[in-house]
């Protein structure tokens, strides 16, 4: 079974998380949310409360085959911040295995210098944050072992990308015909 971990922080943007966290979990991947808050109780941009699966700490990222970062503010700063998920994030990128991120966390890996010379989209006000790369302006890029996509309009292609990636396009074409995503 692929397994995926979602990090979420305060003020992160419920739809973008909680999208691939569904869809990711109709496909039949085993899916953590991830806090890095030092609680469970995580409170979303908007005020929608969820509680995570797991605390940071206390993951195990061994069985990940692919980390999520969702956007939204100030979500996407805390994620940023955290000194733990950043040497993740190194640790999976010199690995090359699956980094994803929607929004205004494409500007984390931007940060990283992840980007530099791949194809990558983001939302609009925070393009000039993907150092290096090629901007897109396609609702989701795939370049390698890297994922972005440019917000909470673009969370279902995104998730559906994640699925084609981790189960194969029938497994995604399933799902996606399954909640009836045109």
């Amino acid at each position: 079974m692929k397994h995926v971990k979602v990090f979420l922080a305060d003020g992160f943007e419920e739809i973008e998380g909680l999208t691939v966290v569904d869809l990711l979990r109709r496909a039949g991947v085993g899916v953590d949310m991830v806090s890095v808050t030092g609680r469970l109780g995580i409170s979303g941009s908007h005020g929608i409360r969820v509680e995570a699966d797991v605390l940071f700490e206390e993951a195990d990222y061994d069985e990940a085959d692919m980390l999520v970062l969702p956007g939204g503010m100030p979500g996407t700063v805390h994620l940023q911040e955290h000194q733990g998920l950043k040497e993740l994030l190194e640790d999976f990128y010199s690995r090359e295995k699956y980094i994803a991120a929607i929004c205004a966390a494409p500007s984390i890996l931007g940060g990283l210098g992840f980007l530099k010379g791949r194809r990558a989209c983001s939302y609009p006000s925070k393009e000039n944050e993907l150092t290096g790369a090629e901007v897109v302006r396609t609702p989701v890029a795939v370049d390698g072992n890297i994922i972005t996509s440019r917000g909470m309009g673009t969370a279902i292609p995104f998730s559906l990308e994640l699925i084609s990636i981790l189960c194969g396009a029938e497994k995604s074409d399933a799902v996606r015909e399954s909640i009836i995503f045109e």
